[in-house]
């Protein structure tokens, strides 16, 4: 892999998603098991190395991890299937520490977008205080997923379509209505979403700020997925080399704190807030995939 904690550190990373995504095609009792495992792996590791990282689940315990001069690791994305269409395994995953979830590739968030199903699992990640990821989701979900959720949404992995018509990066349409909706755009730092160069990847950048607006666009390194990196990003030690170009661009401090910091934060603390709200309104769903989508 192209990250560790000390490339972390000296990238200046104060805090990571940790992908708990699985191989495709695992559905049903093997997904949801595949996924614990991996959340056994991670606080495995996060517990071999207690002087760079520190598990978080909330916006103030991330602030809190990187006071302490550790590295905050915020459990997730996980992908759909780890559901095992269970609104109960969903709850089980939150208390786990899960803080994300993508939304695509099961039969209630497909291509033909959510089902009323999916939108009850929408309704109950609000309120447990999981955040929807729909990098890679259909437009139709996106659009649906936009509608229903209270808290803001999560694109974990996507960059500007004009730009690269790559399937996980999103048209200007929907960069609008994530910025309308105050949802977030992580532009991943890999050469197939972005570019070869750090320039395309600041490309992106100018382009998810000026569409989406200054508090919707953040940073995916996807350091972790074994794929190509644009030059001057070859591993996570090199965000510097980014903020330097995008400085050279006349990116403002202001800008770039919400850019690296500010923005996830600001996700993160709604849907903190979304949740509290909503478990003051409403009781834990009962709903079941047969009778909803039966």
């Amino acid at each position: 892999m192209d990250t560790d904690v000390p490339r972390l550190r000296e990238g200046h990373v104060g805090a990571l998603f940790w992908s708990l995504h699985l191989p495709e095609g695992l559905a049903g009792d093997r997904a949801v098991g595949a996924t614990l495992e991996q959340l056994d792996l991670v606080n495995t590791v996060v517990r071999a190395h207690p002087e760079g990282l520190r598990l978080a689940h909330t916006a103030g315990e991330t602030t809190d991890v990187r006071n302490c001069g550790r590295i905050a690791v915020l459990l997730g994305p996980a992908g759909a299937a780890a559901l095992g269409d269970s609104l109960g395994i969903l709850r089980s995953l939150r208390v786990l520490g899960l803080r994300v979830l993508t939304l695509s590739g099961v039969s209630w968030a497909s291509e033909a977008g959510l089902t009323r199903f999916g939108e009850e699992v929408v309704r109950e990640m609000n309120r447990l205080g999981v955040l929807a990821d729909l990098s890679g989701a259909s437009d139709g979900t996106i659009r649906r997923t936009l509608a229903v959720s209270k808290a803001p949404v999560l694109f974990t992995r996507s960059a500007a379509r004009t730009l690269r018509p790559h399937p996980a990066n999103l048209s200007d349409e929907l960069l609008a209505a994530v910025g309308a909706a105050k949802g977030l755009c992580m532009v991943p730092l890999t050469a197939e979403q972005t570019g070869p160069s750090v320039r395309d990847v600041a490309d992106h950048l100018d382009h998810v700020h000026e569409v989406a607006g200054r508090e919707c666009v953040a940073l995916s390194g996807t350091y972790d997925a074994g794929t190509a990196h644009p030059q001057d990003l070859a591993d996570a030690s090199c965000y510097p080399n980014l903020i330097a170009e995008l400085l050279h661009r006349g990116w403002s401090e202001p800008d770039l704190a919400l850019l690296s910091w500010g923005n996830v934060q600001r996700v993160l603390r709604s849907g903190d807030f979304t949740a509290r709200a909503a478990q003051q309104r409403r009781e834990p769903s009962t709903a079941k995939i047969a009778e909803l989508d039966g």
